[in-house]
């Protein structure tokens, strides 16, 4: 829109009785400039018309023009906005004059105006959302609401508030196309319950205990070979029902001089409207990712393979982790997907060649429950899926971590070794550090060894129940029917 200066005569009449045709502001812009001179706004005094096809700006071809003072006002505006929308002729140009020096243009279309018979508004062509009527106003009344215009615009922006929205998003596409495993994020977590102090599970050892084992089973996991490092620890409040002795001795938050006793509470609970003894459990969340990520493994059969080649075993934390491969053969699926490589390196660097996934899925622990047991994946029926995979010629897909970013690298290269998984997220400086062998570590057993403490020929074997539930019992000896696949 133009804006343009002109130095018309002072008017000698009296403005506080003299009625002008003025603008009605309907609908404020939708864009950021709305306020500008440029814009249109309550007050305005019309004193140009112009419509049909030769109105807008490098138009051509006829247009009529109408020029104030305008016969019978804003009633006859209308009558002749009414003749022109049905001769189909709806471009528009308004010229208005804000005090006695200073003017304004308005491009639009002529639109019926909602909800009033053979009413008219003009609808700006360059923002859809901003449109104007007319008024009849006297030209005192038209200077003053231009004058006020100021306090109008810091009165709005008192008023103005931000509207929520919805956006739909493709996530089952997102999904696919974004994540390094379709389908499963790379954030890795363990939900510890409180421990219960008593036989009944009517009192819990407080939260500082709650987090102590979290240390513990984190210190226990690199210790023992994992390649995991921290991220963040968070506490996580979960509803359950409460009666009788454990309702009596945590419901007592009566006043806010009792909510000091309930900063280090594993278990606090309310009364609901309804009479119902309801409480809150506050667990634990950590948060851990591997130290240099995770890595793809295709592992394909082929006719006549007996046997995958690899053991597995789990920690006392609940991590599943190749505990043996047979290296004298070049012929096997783990020498040929290259899965015995990365269990050298891990056994050279003191490390556990852990499993994160098996055909995407996660097998890494996942919570830990009021009696302590962690939860996790059974290493038994897991072996029967991967001896499945075998007798179905099907390829099997395994994640494991990596412990250093430049074996990511070289894996990457070997083609068949499949570098899918970027690090679970980038990790900090401070935490960027390799966790160096010491005594106290437990250094995963070679082939050898293993097959001197347990991992033999022979058909016999002992097998200790595995719950990985309430009770956890570790496999003490490993037989070929049973670990090796």
């Amino acid at each position: 829109m133009d804006q343009t200066q002109q130095q018309p005569e002072a008017p000698t009449r009296d403005s506080r009785s003299f009625t002008v045709l003025s603008i009605e502001c309907l609908k404020g812009s939708s864009k950021a400039d709305e306020w500008t001179a440029d814009m249109l706004q309550t007050g305005d005094i019309v004193e140009e018309i112009r419509i049909g096809s030769g109105s807008g700006y490098g138009g051509s071809g006829p247009a009529r023009s109408y020029k104030s003072p305008f016969k019978n006002g804003r009633n006859g505006i209308q009558k002749i906005l009414h003749s022109s929308f049905k001769n189909k002729e709806t471009t528009i140009l308004v010229r208005v004059r804000r005090g006695r020096d200073e003017f304004a243009e308005l491009q639009a279309c002529i639109v019926p105006e909602s909800g009033a018979r053979k009413s008219y508004m003009l609808r700006s062509i360059a923002d859809a959302n901003y449109t104007v009527g007319f008024s009849d106003r006297t030209e005192f009344e038209c200077f003053e609401l231009q004058a006020s215009r100021s306090s109008r615009i810091v009165s709005a922006l008192s008023k103005a508030r931000l509207q929520e929205g919805y956006v739909s998003y493709p996530w089952d596409k997102r999904k696919q196309e974004l994540l390094s495993v379709p389908n499963s994020s790379c954030f890795l977590s363990l939900l510890l319950l409180p421990k219960a102090s008593d036989q009944a599970a009517s009192r819990y050892n407080d939260v500082e205990d709650t987090l102590a084992r979290a240390n513990v089973w984190l210190n226990a996991s690199q210790a023992s070979g994992v390649p995991i490092v921290f991220m963040n620890i968070q506490t996580e409040s979960l509803l359950t029902k409460i009666s009788g002795e454990t309702a009596s001795s945590t419901v007592n938050a009566g006043s806010l001089s009792d909510l000091s006793n309930l900063a280090n509470a594993s278990l606090y609970g309310f009364e609901d409207y309804h009479g119902v003894d309801l409480g809150v459990v506050r667990a634990v969340r950590l948060w851990y990712a591997p130290l240099a990520g995770e890595i793809a493994i295709e592992i394909k059969i082929k006719e006549g393979d007996s046997k995958l080649g690899f053991a597995i075993s789990r920690t006392d934390e609940g991590f599943i982790y190749i505990s043996s491969v047979i290296d004298d053969n070049d012929n096997i699926p783990s020498t040929r997907s290259g899965l015995s490589v990365l269990y050298k390196e891990a056994i050279s660097s003191s490390r556990l060649l852990v499993v994160s996934r098996v055909s995407n899925q996660k097998v890494l622990p996942w919570m830990v429950s009021s009696t302590g047991a962690v939860r996790c994946f059974d290493t038994v029926s897991l072996s029967q899926k991967l001896s499945l995979h075998r007798h179905a010629k099907v390829p099997i897909l395994i994640h494991v971590f990596l412990w250093d970013q430049a074996l990511a690298s070289t894996c990457g290269s070997n083609s068949r070794l499949r570098a899918v998984s970027p690090p679970a997220m980038p990790l900090p400086p401070e935490v960027r550090l390799a966790r160096q062998p010491n005594e106290n570590q437990i250094q995963p057993l070679s082939p050898e060894a293993a097959n001197d403490s347990g991992i033999r020929d022979g058909p016999e074997h002992r097998l200790e129940r595995d719950t990985a539930g309430e009770v956890s019992f570790r496999f003490h000896d490993f037989a070929i029917p049973n670990n090796w696949v």
